[in-house]
């Protein structure tokens, strides 16, 4: 029949005679293309023709398309071969099959041809051949006009849509594209170089900055998220660095945002401090409350959208089955079906990013104000937080508040959502609803226990967290310690016991949510059971379409009910965070009115301190730690201040900086202060940076103010001079160096009141007096000085002396004044006096020398270290990132982490089930139900629930077991990973902690580690989960009309394009936000530790300002990784809700009865969660490679090369060694990084055992390297160590450091107790322990605590005073008591009267140890057997005190003649006055 139609047709519009038309033209273009190339080949030597790096426009693109035309028709060929086998041959058959076949090689033909034209490069044309360009246009026009042919010969003939309308239709679709590119004038060089030249014409923006493109997008480029296409682009061509993402819009930055939370904060606080979360919360919405509105008007407009398609269904299924109200229903409710999906795309999309965007604002608002309050801080305040729970607020926190932005909607919404569904419900199917309504009550009552137990639990583990994360901080510090005296893998083992409290609560909190999960997707099961019974029980007729409606509804209400115990839960979390955040801010700050501080005026009057008391514990007020002091200091005088230690010296300088509490009297301070904290605080990054320290720079005075300081010999030693980068808390620095840095910075600050807190204690003998003369007399000869000292000898050059002891002023005056006036005084210059008898009794002679004071350094080749060998690098690097995709192996080497794999298979078998059986159950419930009331039913109502209810209680079985066995396999990945990468961390060599800011360490502990235990192997079931959904709903979509697979063949191809070329930009997107966290949490670290000096030097409102700018950092990927994740979904959409709309235009197009309406139905139900399920996968799969970036960053992690082993087996020492301690040092050459020059360049030497041993040197010659090689910490470049005959590089470090030991440079405490401070390995009784404390003269001080041994230590130790942490350290070494001790400048931070007991103590305890000093005081190594004088990593002299203070011209003998001289010479000064 239709054959003879077709031959009474006109041939211009007979299909058949077309499409044999074009496979003729087909063929012959095909031949032609053959003959082309193969001439071309043949004819032209490609070698002379110079290769052009120009591509032709849209390359990738068009190439894509060619492909997906090539398989479309191969697709077109095996369906009709298979199709048409079954039923016979007809002409149309025969050629549709040609066409397709020869369709099939041309564009396969096209593909390859374009792809050699490229690859090759050997054409000088910027644009695509002619010919192919020709083909393009013919192919479209061809397409459209057989389009029409088809639709005019549909609408005479009515029959099933044919197979050439499918095929025209891609074509034309396909063709468009091609024809768009084909006669484009642009290449895509050309296109390149217009986006490179647009950012130079915006005058606004430096050239390292991309302007905004969001605040300056049109209204249409918003909708469409347009204005991501030039970073998605730029993503697509390179991997994306910092400066290629464009900058946050004003009204998103840090700088706009938080000046307005703050005035906000304070005017609802009435300028008191007293912020209640209430207040906070209601300041938060003020400045995001536009976005709050928009997103509400946005997400209402969505849901109601999201019950068109269910509203609809019935009136569907009707009209498949024939009932008719109006002419073209069927377009008009395909048009009603796609324009709500267009409109629920829309607004969800932009509902969604909003949401993002007020989450981000809020956020970066809080962290500026928990960074302010950090740089107010009260001291006593501090105490009370560690810096690792106030890191944990900006990091943990206020990253909370932010993502409460997603759940902000869902209370009310819920309500909405619910109250539509039960009307929709009761629309269809009566007072059935009220079943309904019951069921959804139920299952969410079943869900409020398991979201007060997910909210308790969740509790526990922040809680942890916080403990885990203040531990590993403060073990990250003090690493180097740790490694000295072997301690490492005790203190790994504290982090894990922590650890597995917060495991112990993760798998609680795991399996609850597979509880929760079960519930989730039980919901829609349970709900439909009851409605569906209640329907059979009041004798409710159940058709299909109204049955599809109420399965489509229940689908819906599913989100709602799951989320809304999320949301609850979400909401306490957010509300536990903002009290935390509230009682944060609401800390006493430092009394700003505690000092009276007025510019420098007439007054002679610099410092002035009237009765007062001060107390670092404001509440101890009847114990004050100063007491009744009275002090009065006029410009341009120098203060020294000494006392013993623990006397209140520092807390002396902190009432006058207003650190301290003020309990009663007055200080008032005129100008402007500098202050160089007894603790060296220098910041990541430049030397130079360090020195200016925020201000311009003078380089006259720059050049002076090194000078000073003796740094010029120091920077031409380093490889980058004044450029180096210094690491974490200037840990590529000597003592020396760190403190010579600090006293720069403050005299380059040109201050009026300079504040020193015993600055000559970290640098030696020499170093020292020169400091003292250029700094303190000749520099700041016109300033106000007030010093700390533990050096008697600088003491008669001050105008005023203050003696401290028990929190007083005991003496005051000069120096002739005080002496004989009381015992304080002279016990300090007694102790002073009794080591320059000692030089005087070696028979040493105090030469004037004129050059004494100045470097004595050689000044030829040895000048400089021997780094020719060396590349030059910086020692701390940026922080690298994987860069391209993430490889499969990170997957994989994921998956198969827990139980090598083997749950994996059974997870994807349960959800495989689970998908079978839901579809089943909404099949049969379909199937069995009449279309109409007058149909007979299939099935009695009885089988139809029984059925119904056995089907879904197997996929509710599915479901828990699917849980079940992803939170099993979740928790032993983690608990696998954790231990894997704090293992290799702890276990890895000292370089890299010196190379690793701290920050990048804590972020892969805290953030990366949280991702691990809670978001990726959710994510990747979910990824699973939803491709397996997806192909359910194209087999049920298939099943009605499988031309559909032949649209979502392309359309699928389109999707994975566009994640494609999405992916790249996401990917490196998502690294940068990791990479841009970590400085904001360093540099938040640095602030709170160097508060004090941040506060003297009144810098805070440029440290804020710096913190502003890392947040905008932080936050600018981070915003634009969400436009691009809705960029990505809008066109996801588009595509989706294209496929849907042309299934239902084939369902309505196919004649009556040709399939039943209720499996129709049933399709296009499923349908309308394709875009949702469409863009899931997609947003799965990309949030899936972003979260898998933790777990490649903890993979790096886990692969740094560890130090050499703790224990060899074979090669164990004796329980006697080292049995004489004797130290053979041969040939010893060190480096502290492949790139970095020589430090010690061949020493060889050796100290006999027994023997006490001095080392001495100007700063930075390398003495506390020979230290650490001697422990191991570095490792030799060339030569070795020997101790007793044995290499110690050949033993085990766990081996050698346990049988040495050291009282290292910075005094360390832990936080704990004393006990746990001095027996961290638990090896001794009390007694012992007691024991070493009266030795080392803390007994007492400890005894007269409430807590005795348990008396508490803070973070850092920062309740002992540094003289006091370092009789600590002096403590554990007299409990370990070994052969070998080391000194590293033990006795900086005491006085010389404590530095005189700690030698006598170690004197009478370590008769018979090799003891070796590195001492800056000359007076601690004259009593030495030896002295070794090293000079730039070389040994200058070595041999015993006496015989090289016989050569007069020996460095030894200058600094020791120096030493006598200054000392001397102060006391002939003062008897000269």
């Amino acid at each position: 029949m239709f054959y003879s139609y077709y031959s009474e047709m006109n041939p211009l519009i007979n299909p058949i005679f077309l499409h044999g038309f074009v496979a003729s033209i087909q063929f012959m273009f095909l031949i032609f293309m053959l003959i082309s190339w193969v001439w071309k080949r043949f004819k032209i030597d490609p070698t002379l023709v110079p290769k052009q790096s120009v591509k032709c426009l849209f390359y990738k693109q068009t190439l894509f398309c060619s492909i997906v035309l090539s398989l479309f028709n191969l697709v077109l060929c095996f369906l009709n071969n298979f199709y048409w086998y079954r039923n016979g041959w007809t002409d149309e058959k025969i050629v549709t099959l040609l066409h397709a076949a020869l369709g099939t090689l041309v564009w396969l033909f096209v593909s390859v041809y374009l792809h050699t034209l490229v690859s090759n490069s050997s054409t000088i044309s910027r644009k695509y051949p002619a010919v192919v360009r020709v083909w393009w246009v013919f192919f479209f026009t061809v397409s459209c006009y057989s389009v029409v042919v088809d639709y005019v010969y549909y609408k005479r003939a009515y029959d099933s849509i044919p197979m050439f309308f499918v095929s025209d239709s891609v074509s034309s679709i396909m063709g468009l594209f091609l024809c768009f590119v084909g006669l484009s004038r642009k290449t895509e060089d050309e296109s390149q170089t217009n986006n490179l030249e647009e950012p130079l014409l915006n005058s606004g923006v430096s050239r390292a900055e991309v302007a905004s493109t969001y605040e300056n997008a049109s209204f249409f480029s918003l909708v469409t998220f347009s204005w991501m296409n030039s970073i998605i682009a730029k993503g697509n061509k390179k991997a994306l660095d910092l400066e290629d993402v464009p900058q946050l819009a004003k009204i998103d930055s840090a700088k706009e945002v938080y000046p307005a939370l703050l005035n906000k904060v304070e005017s609802l606080s009435n300028g008191s401090n007293q912020i209640t979360s209430f207040r906070l919360t209601k300041a938060l919405l003020y400045i995001v409350w536009k976005e709050v509105a928009i997103t509400g008007i946005l997400a209402l407009v969505s849901s109601l959208t999201s019950f068109v398609g269910p509203y609809l269904i019935e009136e569907f299924v009707q009209y498949l089955n024939g009932q008719r109200d109006y002419k073209n229903q069927g377009f008009v409710l395909v048009a009603a079906f796609l324009v709500a999906k267009v409109i629920g795309c829309f607004t969800q999309r932009h509902w969604y990013f909003k949401l993002q965007q007020a989450g981000m604002r809020a956020r970066s608002a809080i962290v500026a104000m928990i960074y302010q309050k950090g740089l107010t801080i009260s001291g006593q305040s501090k105490q009370g937080n560690s810096s690792g729970e106030i890191i944990n607020f900006m990091a943990v926190d206020a990253g909370r508040i932010d993502e409460y932005a997603w759940y902000m909607h869902d209370f009310w919404l819920v309500l909405i959502q619910v109250g539509v569904a039960l009307w929709l419900l009761y629309k269809n199917l009566g007072l059935a609803f009220i079943a309904s309504l019951i069921a959804t009550i139920v299952v969410l009552l079943a869900n409020l226990p398991l979201g007060s137990i997910q909210e308790k639990l969740q509790d526990e583990l922040m809680k942890s967290k916080d403990k885990r994360m203040k531990s590993t901080s403060e073990i990250l510090r003090n690493m180097r310690i740790l490694k000295l005296q072997g301690w490492e893998m005790k203190f790994l083992s504290k982090i894990i016991k922590v650890r597995d409290e917060e495991q112990s609560a993760l798998k609680k909190y795991m399996y609850t949510l597979s509880m929760t999960s079960f519930i989730f997707w039980g919901a829609p099961i349970v709900v439909a059971v009851a409605t569906f019974a209640t329907c059979l029980f009041l004798g409710i007729p159940l058709e299909s379409g109204k049955v599809l409606s109420a399965l489509a509804t229940f689908k819906i209400l599913q989100e709602p009910i799951y989320n809304l115990p999320d949301s609850i839960s979400m909401f306490f979390q957010t509300k536990v965070s903002v009290d935390r955040i509230a009682t944060y801010l609401r800390l006493n700050d430092i009394d700003s009115s505690a000092v009276y501080r007025v510019l420098q005026s007439s007054s002679e009057t610099a410092v002035e301190i009237i009765d007062g008391s001060f107390s670092w514990d404001p509440s101890a007020s009847s114990n004050p730690t100063l007491k009744d002091i009275n002090l009065r200091v006029n410009h341009g005088m120098r203060v020294a201040v000494c006392g013993t230690v623990g006397s209140g010296k520092s807390s002396l300088l902190s009432c006058i900086l207003g650190e301290i509490s003020k309990i009663s009297g007055s200080v008032k301070v005129e100008g402007s202060k500098a202050y160089v904290a007894q603790s060296p605080w220098i910041q990541s990054g430049k030397i130079e940076y360090n020195i200016l320290f925020g201000r311009e720079m003078d380089r006259e005075r720059y050049e002076k103010v090194l000078e000073a300081c003796s740094l010029k010999k120091d920077l031409e030693i380093l490889s980058f001079g004044d450029q180096t980068v210094i690491g974490e808390r200037g840990i590529n620095l000597s003592g020396g160096q760190k403190q010579r840095i600090q006293i720069a910075r403050a005299l380059y600050q040109d201050a009026d009141i300079y504040l020193f807190d015993d600055p000559f204690s970290a640098v030696d003998a020499h170093t020292g007096s020169h400091l003292f003369k250029e700094c303190m007399l000749q520099f700041l000869d016109s300033k106000t000085v007030i010093y700390i000292t533990h050096q008697v000898e600088f003491l008669p050059a001050a105008d005023l002396i203050l003696v401290l002891r028990d929190g007083r002023i005991t003496q005051a005056g000069k120096y002739n004044d005080i002496l004989n006036s009381g015992s304080d005084f002279m016990e300090l210059v007694g102790a002073h006096k009794e080591a320059l008898s000692a030089i005087d009794s070696m028979g040493t002679t105090v030469q004037e020398q004129p050059d004494s004071s100045k470097e004595t350094t050689n000044d030829g080749q040895n000048g400089k270290p021997d780094d020719s060998s060396a590349s030059k690098a910086q020692l701390v690097q940026e922080e690298e990132r994987e860069k391209g995709r993430v490889g499969f192996s990170v997957y994989w080497k994921y998956i198969t982490t827990a139980y090598g794999g083997a749950l994996a298979p059974v997870v994807v078998f349960a959800v495989i089930l689970f998908q079978i059986l839901q579809i089943g159950s909404n099949y049969w419930m379909a199937w069995a139900s009449p279309v109409s009331a007058s149909d007979p039913a299939p099935v009695t109502g009885t089988t139809l629930i029984i059925v119904y209810v056995a089907l879904a209680a197997g996929c509710a079985l599915c479901v828990l077991a699917r849980g079940l066995l992803i939170a099993t396999v979740a928790y032993k990945s983690a608990t696998i990973l954790f231990h894997q990468m704090h293992l290799a961390i702890f276990r890895s060599p000292m370089s890299f902690f010196d190379s690793t800011p701290s920050g990048r360490i804590l972020n892969r502990a805290s953030t990366d580690q949280s991702a691990v235990d809670l978001q990726i192997p959710y994510q990747i079931a979910s990824f699973v989960f939803a491709i397996i959904q997806l192909l359910g709903i194209i087999a049920v979509m298939s099943q009605c009309a499988w031309q559909v697979i032949i649209i979502f063949i392309p359309v699928a191809g389109l999707c994975v394009w566009l994640q494609q070329y999405y992916l790249p930009s996401a990917r490196e997107m998502a690294r940068l936000v990791g990479v841009c966290k970590g400085p904001v949490i360093q540099n938040f670290a640095e602030t709170i530790s160097g508060s004090i000096t941040i506060r003297s030097f009144d810098q805070q409102a440029r440290f804020q300002e710096t913190n502003l700018k890392l947040n905008d950092d932080f936050s600018r990927p981070k915003f634009h990784a969400a436009a691009a994740m809705e960029w990505l979904g809008i066109r996801l959409d588009m595509l989706s809700s294209f496929t849907f709309a042309v299934f239902l235009i084939f369902l309505i197009s196919i004649p009556e009865g040709y399939i039943d309406p209720s499996i129709a139905g049933l399709a296009a139900t499923y349908g309308l969660t394709l875009n949702t399920l469409q863009g899931w996968v997609v947003w799965t799969l990309t949030n899936l490679e972003n979260k898998i970036i933790s777990v490649e960053r903890i993979f790096q992690y886990s692969s740094i090369p560890s130090e050499p082993p703790l224990v060899i087996e074979s090669n164990r020492p004796d329980d006697q060694w080292p049995s004489q301690g004797e130290v053979d040092i041969q040939h010893l050459e060190v480096r502290y990084a492949p790139h970095m020059p020589l430090v010690l360049r061949g020493i060889t030497c050796t100290f006999s055992g027994g023997k006490k041993t001095g080392i001495v040197g100007r700063t930075g010659s390398g003495k506390s390297t020979l230290i650490q090689t001697l422990f191991r910490l570095v490792e030799p470049t060339a030569g070795q160590i020997l101790i007793d005959g044995i290499n110690i590089s050949t033993i085990g470090l766990h081996d050698l450091r346990s049988r040495l030991s050291i009282i290292p440079q910075d005094p360390t405490m832990f936080e704990g107790t004393i006990r746990s401070n001095l027996d961290p390995l638990e090896e001794y009784t009390d007694d012992q322990i007691w024991e070493a404390l009266d030795k080392c003269q803390l007994g007492d001080e400890v005894r007269s605590k409430e807590g005795k041994l348990d008396s508490p230590v803070t973070e850092n130790g920062e309740n002992w005073s540094v003289g006091q942490r370092q009789l600590v350290c002096l403590g554990r070494v007299l409990l370990k008591k070994t052969k070998v001790l080391v000194l590293d400048e033990a006795t900086a931070s005491v006085d010389t009267a404590t530095d005189g007991m700690i030698q006598q103590t170690l004197g009478k305890h370590f008769t018979d140890s090799t003891v070796i000093m590195i001492a800056h005081r000359i007076t601690s190594v004259l009593d030495s057997d030896m002295v070794l004088v090293l000079e730039q990593g070389l040994v200058d002299e070595y041999d015993s005190p006496t015989k090289l203070l016989e050569d007069k011209s020996s460095s030894f003998a200058k600094l020791v003649a120096e030493y006598s001289m200054r000392s001397s010479s102060s006391y002939e000064n003062l008897a000269a006055t």
